[in-house]
């Protein structure tokens, strides 16, 4: 018998593969029902590694090598997908294309500008995906204006328009990029794709990024939608983090509008965004600002076609959008400005919301976090990083002075001098080794041979008086500056509030709030009563048309584009739709057409085709599929009379005929029961029916008192 082929062994991982997070999904549930051989079945033989040949049901769903490689090519591919293309990490708030062009920048960076198309190119050392991606990541950041400062055509977020080719436009780093982002001596690198160049893992971020610039991302079973928010207001907001206040931070996008953030809790759920519409003289409403996600093109057009529905009252459009958002509407005639600006937020998308959920990559693994969770990891961070900067700076200090010490003992204690007679490079070492015995209590370390190396490279004109006075001030400096970083590493808290509130007073007039909070949460529209009457529908008695675009007619009724009508005709069908531009129903073949009212009652009276006789009955239309074709009687009948609730009396005249002693009768609908549309009448009579009406009228003889309808 031969045996089943044994599972192929896993090769060993390499510290390339360690950066690597295939164990990404180790604290997720989204690949938790993903099925996966069992110990148990390999142990007992019942799985690849038994002799036993596998059951029928494991030749599609089981375990098998085949399968094996499917699920690690595919938790690789997502792992992929989310930590190195689509998710943003907390830490610097950066994709990863994002990370390597502001790295690019800041290693081309003179402080001049760079033709974005060098900047794409030199990204592309560190990035593997094409120029496309990266020139387009660089317009977007470029568009936020906090890391990356353009020149040149760059598109324009209000209208759309896109930007010029790369080799067009140029790009240099902000000041606070270049300050905030980037120290050498705090990164932690790794070998690039093609291993021929060094690209840091994360930047040492010390702002809020990732709340600053938000983010969108797709990724193999995730996605994250996390909104831009008001940077000063970030800061601040870090600001009562370190001092254990209160604070709350809502989104700010560079369109404007309004926002409201009644549904919106703490970066889960939704906000409601509204254009700014202002009224203007001679009828005109101008738009002044736009909803996120919105252009002047996209609003136009959303416009325009809601226009054509006739259900926004505007007879004309002016784009004026330059720098900043106007958009001019002439209303129609006799129309108030406040019920258009609740028809174009009805209407259009002049009103539209946005739904937020920060998916993010916090410490190599993906999480769902509020916006609270992420300040509150960004404000750690921030800590630190300014914790290890005056360590940093506490230990470039020490050095300093050590060297600058050693400088001063060298020439003032004239240690150079012991140097004049020595026949050897090792007895001149040893020489000056020898002439700081005596000074050592000076010193905070010993005395090297790197360090006799330093002293031995002194210029000679170090020596003068006017060397050794500056020398003394720069050891002063450091003393000084030495106690500076000592007293802000023990009082940490208030330098990092310091260090904030430095960058608030500095930044506050270049990034002001853009969108305004509402001061009350939307008022809900109430779409049918501003339609109600939008619409005119009229019957076209010389053609049989009924509809909302027929010019000659008689006006049936004002309704709404919202509303169903329902059409009945003589024979007994009828039909539920919308109201119809044009419709054809024959001059003489619809009995009854007004808006449908499911649990509205009706009275009908109709002949049966076999025999003759008349029915009564009375219903409620009930629920009906749209545009499609009912009878409410049998085929063949003929309504003679159709009436909304129940009259009081129904007056038929009989058709003459031999022998009949009743030629009039009254009868009482009252007496019917209600019942549903398809529902058969009751027998009304067998005779022929001449008239019948509701009212008494003019050929009702008093003088003849017959016996009353009977409806039973």
């Amino acid at each position: 018998m031969s045996k089943s082929p044994k599972k192929p062994k896993r090769q060993k991982k390499t510290d390339a593969d360690a950066i690597q997070p295939p164990s990404l999904f180790d604290d997720m549930d989204l690949f938790d029902a993903m099925p996966t051989a069992s110990t148990e079945e390999e142990a007992d033989g019942s799985g690849r590694g038994g002799d036993a040949s596998p059951p029928a049901s494991d030749a599609h769903g089981g375990a098998g090598p085949l399968r094996d490689l499917m699920d690690d090519n595919f938790l690789q591919f997502a792992s992929y997908t989310i930590c190195n293309r689509a998710i943003p990490t907390v830490e610097d708030g950066l994709k990863p294309v994002q990370r390597r062009i502001m790295h690019s920048l800041w290693e081309k960076d003179d402080g001049r500008f760079i033709k974005v198309a060098n900047v794409v190119g030199h990204t592309m050392q560190y990035h593997p995906h094409g120029d496309a991606s990266i020139a387009d990541a660089i317009v977007n950041l470029t568009n936020k204006r906090y890391l990356i400062e353009g020149q040149g055509n760059y598109g324009n977020i209000f209208t759309g328009d896109p930007a010029a080719a790369s080799r067009y436009i140029e790009c240099r780093l902000t000041e606070l990029a270049r300050n905030e982002l980037f120290n050498p001596k705090l990164t932690s690198f790794i070998p690039s794709y093609d291993g021929r160049n060094k690209e840091p893992i994360l930047l040492p971020c010390k702002l809020p990024l990732l709340l600053m610039l938000g983010a969108e991302g797709i990724a193999v079973g995730l996605s994250t939608s996390i909104m831009p928010h008001n940077f000063i207001e970030l800061l601040e907001a870090q600001v009562a983090i370190i001092q254990k206040k209160p604070f709350q931070v809502f989104p700010d996008f560079q369109t404007g509008g309004i926002m409201d953030v009644s549904e919106y809790a703490d970066g889960n759920g939704r906000i409601k965004l509204r254009a700014v519409i202002e009224h203007r003289q001679n009828n005109k409403l101008v738009i002044t600002a736009l909803p996120s996600g919105q252009t002047t093109e996209s609003l136009i057009a959303n416009i325009e076609d809601a226009i054509k529905k006739k259900k926004v009252p505007v007879k004309q459009i002016s784009d004026y959008t330059a720098e900043k958002v106007e958009i001019e509407l002439t209303l129609n005639a006799g129309v108030t400005q406040d019920k258009a600006i609740k028809a174009l937020y009805a209407f259009t998308t002049c009103e539209s919301s946005l739904t937020s959920r920060p998916v993010v990559l916090f410490r190599d693994r993906p999480r769902e976090m509020s916006v609270s969770e992420i300040l509150h990891a960004c404000t750690e961070q921030l800590m630190d990083l300014l914790l290890r900067e005056l360590e940093l700076r506490r230990d470039e200090l020490d050095n300093l002075f050590h060297s600058k010490t050693l400088e001063q003992i060298f020439i003032e204690e004239r240690i150079y001098k012991r140097i004049e007679e020595q026949t050897s490079y090792e007895a001149v070492q040893q020489a000056v080794l020898d002439g700081f015995v005596p000074f050592l209590d000076r010193l905070r370390r010993e005395v090297t041979r790197d360090d006799v190396e330093m002293l031995l490279k002194i210029q000679i004109r170090r020596i003068s008086r006017y060397d050794i006075e500056r020398n003394r001030q720069e050891i002063e400096g450091i003393l000084r500056e030495e106690d500076e970083v000592a007293k802000n590493i023990k009082g940490l808290r208030a330098y990092a509030v310091r260090y904030l509130k430095n960058l608030i007073k500095k930044y506050q007039p270049l990034y002001p709030r853009l969108t305004k909070l509402a001061e009350a949460p939307f008022k809900q529209i109430e779409v049918r009563a501003l339609t109600a009457s939008e619409l005119s529908l009229k019957f076209d008695s010389e053609n049989g048309y009924i509809g909302t675009d027929i010019r000659n007619g008689e006006e049936l009724f004002k309704c709404s584009s919202l509303d169903k009508i329902i059409v009945v005709w003589n024979d007994g069908r009828y039909k539920m739709m919308p109201p119809p531009d044009k419709l054809f129903v024959d001059k003489k073949g619809a009995t009854y057409c007004q808006i449908f009212d499911r649990d509205k009652t009706f009275t009908c009276v109709y002949t049966e085709p076999q025999y003759g006789f008349t029915y009564i009955k009375r219903f409620a239309f009930g629920g009906a599929i749209q545009n499609k074709e009912y009878w409410l009687v049998p085929e063949g009948s003929k309504i003679i009379l159709f009436e909304e609730g129940v009259p009081d009396a129904v007056f038929v005249k009989y058709k003459p005929a031999k022998s009949q002693r009743i030629h009039q009768q009254m009868f009482t609908p009252s007496e019917v029961l209600l019942k549903g549309v398809r529902a058969r009448g009751i027998q009304m009579t067998s005779k022929d029916i001449a008239r019948i009406t509701t009212k008494k009228p003019s050929w009702w003889d008093d003088n003849d008192t017959p016996p009353r309808g009977v409806l039973t």
